[in-house]
């Protein structure tokens, strides 16, 4: 049969498939199967589900639900494995337990109330010195959505640790602290980092992160019955209006390519059509924002670092919401603002606390408002502070950048290592400085383990570390993440009201020439007339005299230790060089000059300078010693060398 065109076969030898047609072939697939990504990476071993519960966690994670999940009662549940060998060992644990009481967090402003399971209220220092020798901690925040319909929370809780203790096959020791003072009401729990037989108890992270929060989303589901369909429509159209990052934000990042958002038609179901309503008019209010423009009828192009935008949008919301909740009213602070030291030109700060919240509770982590002379408010992220340094309400403070240091063992490392040849082992330290010890030289290995976990060194097989030219530099950004980007210092434990009639010598005494601000301006000058008034300035003077400062310090320290004196019927004694006395931590005492610790015994009792670190040990057992530099301080049996100044 004829075939019209102008096709010619070419044939070959006979077997012939042509030996440059199939590898072109080849390469050429590769190549674009080169182009579509990179090749995924096999997964290494995470020990994720290492430790108890990860069947259970697996179990849950791979059931048939009863009830679709668009159905359960969501809850969120935060984690935090705090460990012994950081932040001041146990001390950590203790001033965890501190916070987590502290005033305000019922609902009537009172403090905390402890809890466990079933029986008399538990002691915090029993559990304390239970967990004196624990190598970690953990810390569970469990929040129910619908809280406030739950109505009292102990009784989902008790019912969330029994549970939580078949999933693990161990009696777990625990206490709770219920929290309402953020409008949301929300559980804190601390689990003893012990099983029953006295081991290490370790869980599975699948689990806290997954099988915990399913277990208390069916908790509160058969106590309040699953989500109804106009349940579920009220909760989604709620997020459309919110100033914060919301669900429908999480699933419109998921979709934004190149920037750019598509919106297409909705599919024929009721569900599609519904989440493409909830899309266009959530656009719609960002827009109103600033943080999206739309191109077209269904394309949108969003603003370069929107999400972060949002949240903190929702984080101010938080903290407005969390005032006014203490103090009844909002005035001043819708104008709000977010102290940024990373920004160029970033000012110096100097005013009062208004209050210090939490900015990571699990983690013990602050934020102060701060006001300043001129009357704007201001949220301070004091990054990890000491739980102990936190002022109170009405102390004068400094806040600016800080600048990144890197710590003296650094140095040391970093010495070391540039006469290895970049590497550091305990071995390479004994002999660069035979002097050292063996637990001095096991803290440097500590840092470096904190240092590995952020990415920042490595550790080889041997055991030697490799330690990169630009150590002193990652190590001081660590630092800088870690305390965060704020030197923030107490100008005066006391408020601008008590310095003003304070007998004794104070910060507004200090600052003759620098006055600035309405408040600061009246204050200073309300201080002038009241030191006017009693002798202690001459008309026409506005400084005292070293004389009279002398005087009034004196007068004030004695004024306290007579108070003391009188209350506990103590005698006070007064530290030289080289005098040591035991006794215990008490409690710290604000006097002008600064803050002092009261460290007393059954007879004796002495003031001495106080610094942040001693509030981890707020109880103690411990001997304090008189230097020529100033304290130190050796906790327990006297073995092991404390603090030191």
């Amino acid at each position: 049969m004829p075939v019209d065109d102008d096709f010619t076969p070419r044939l070959g030898r006979i077997r012939d498939r042509g030996r440059g047609g199939g590898k072109r072939f080849s390469k050429q697939l590769r190549k674009a199967t080169a182009k579509l990504g990179p090749a995924r990476k096999r997964r290494g071993y995470t020990g994720r589900r290492l430790g108890r519960g990860g069947a259970v966690a697996r179990q849950l994670e791979f059931r048939r639900q009863r009830l679709a999940a668009f159905r359960m009662r969501r809850v969120i549940v935060k984690f935090h494995i705090a460990r012994s060998g950081r932040g001041g060992g146990a001390g950590a644990f203790r001033a965890h337990i501190r916070y987590i009481q502290r005033d305000g967090v019922e609902r009537d402003g009172r403090g905390g109330e402890l809890y466990t399971r079933e029986g008399e209220p538990p002691a915090a220092s029993g559990f304390l010195d239970r967990s004196e020798t624990d190598r970690h901690q953990f810390r569970i925040i469990v929040s129910p959505e619908d809280g406030g319909a739950l109505g009292d929370l102990r009784e989902m809780t008790r019912d969330l640790m029994a549970r939580m203790e078949r999933d693990l096959g161990t009696r777990l020791d625990w206490l709770a602290v219920d929290h309402h003072n953020t409008g949301h009401p929300h559980t804190h729990i601390v689990v003893r980092g012990r099983d029953a037989r006295g081991h290490d108890l370790v869980i599975a992270p699948d689990y806290l992160k997954s099988g915990l929060r399913q277990r208390a989303s069916d908790l509160v589901t058969e106590r309040l019955g699953p989500r109804r369909d106009l349940e579920i429509a009220r909760s989604r159209n709620a997020e459309i209006r919110k100033d914060r990052l919301t669900a429908i934000d999480r699933a419109i990042l998921r979709d934004v390519e190149d920037g750019m958002v598509d919106v297409s038609p909705a599919a024929s179901s009721e569900a599609a059509r519904f989440e493409r309503s909830l899309r266009r008019q959530r656009l719609a209010h960002l827009r109103a924002l600033g943080l999206t423009e739309q191109v077209t009828g269904q394309r949108w192009k969003m603003k370069s670092g929107w999400d972060d935008v949002l949240a903190e949008m929702g984080q101010r919301n938080d903290v407005i919401r969390t005032l006014a909740h203490r103090f009844g009213r909002q005035d001043g602070l819708e104008r709000l603002a977010t102290f940024d030291p990373s920004r160029a030109g970033a000012r110096v700060l100097t005013g009062t606390v208004l209050a210090a919240l939490p900015e990571d509770e699990l983690r013990d982590r602050r934020s102060l408002i701060l006001e300043d002379f001129d009357g704007q408010k201001w949220l301070v992220d004091l990054g990890d502070a000491e739980p102990g340094a936190i002022p109170p309400d009405g102390a004068v403070v400094k806040a600016g950048p800080r600048q990144a240091r890197a710590r003296a063992s650094d140095r040391t490392i970093a010495g070391i290592a540039e006469r290895t040849g970049g590497l550091y082992s305990e071995n390479l330290h004994a002999e660069a400085d035979p002097t050292s010890t063996a637990r001095f030289r096991h803290a440097h290995v500590r840092r470096l383990e904190a240092l590995r976990r952020a990415g920042l060194v490595v550790r080889m097989p041997d055991g030697n570390w490799t330690i990169p030219e630009d150590y002193l530099g990652r190590a001081a950004a660590f630092e800088r993440e870690r305390q965060g980007g704020v030197d923030f210092r107490v100008r005066s434990w006391l408020s601008l009201d008590q310095q003003v009639t304070r007998d004794g010598v104070t910060w507004l005494d200090d600052i003759s020439g620098e006055t600035r601000g309405q408040r600061l301006v009246a204050a200073r000058k309300a201080r002038i007339e009241w030191l006017r008034e009693r002798g202690h300035l001459a008309p026409g003077e506005e400084t005292l005299d070293l004389g009279v400062r002398g005087q009034l310090a004196q007068r004030e320290r004695s004024a306290a230790i007579a108070r003391i004196t009188q209350a506990s019927g103590r005698e006070a004694v007064d530290l030289q060089t080289g005098d040591a006395m035991p006794g215990r931590y008490e409690r710290a005492i604000d006097l002008g000059p600064g803050r002092f610790a009261l460290i007393g015994n059954a007879k004796q009792f002495a003031l001495v300078p106080w610094r942040a670190e001693i509030e981890r040990h707020r109880g103690r057992d411990l001997l304090a010693r008189r230097t020529a530099r100033g304290v130190s301080w050796t906790f327990g049996s006297g073995r092991h060398r404390g603090l030191s100044r």
